[in-house]
């Protein structure tokens, strides 16, 4: 038989690695969802002006994907396409929010960070001055 791999393989996936890391990225779902899908926002993106160095002189653009296409046809296809359905199924989700990242990473209200257990610890514990009071006569 002869050989049954090609020589050199590791060059080709740095080259796909290298082409991700470059490749323009569209817009993300949360900057679709708050911004682009608003109705005012959309029938603009919708009838956009003719544009000569955008696919299809930015005639045909999906809204939910962020993508011109260049033919009428090419986007009614892309609405039709698997793609397109996930890209709708991923907007039903609400959007990820400033103050939702905020809660995450462990920041409270006014952006400032929770008390530490020890203190709340200590504050319930602690007597009130009444009893305190009490105690002493």
């Amino acid at each position: 038989m002869g050989r049954l791999r090609r020589s050199r393989t590791h060059k080709a996936q740095r080259d796909i690695h290298r082409a991700s890391r470059t490749r323009a990225r569209t817009k993300d779902l949360d900057q679709i969802q708050l911004i682009d899908l608003d109705p005012k926002n959309r029938a603009a993106l919708e009838a956009q002006p003719l544009d000569f160095d955008k696919p299809g002189l930015a005639q045909h653009y999906c809204v939910e994907c962020a993508k011109y296409y260049e033919t009428d046809t090419a986007l009614r296809s892309h609405w039709r396409s698997k793609v397109h359905k996930k890209r709708c199924r991923a907007f039903k989700e609400p959007a990820y929010t400033i103050e939702e990242s905020e809660r995450a990473a462990g920041l409270g209200r006014d952006g400032k960070r929770p008390s530490s257990t020890t203190s709340t610890w200590m504050s319930a514990t602690a007597p009130t001055a009444p009893a305190v009071a009490a105690a002493a006569v």
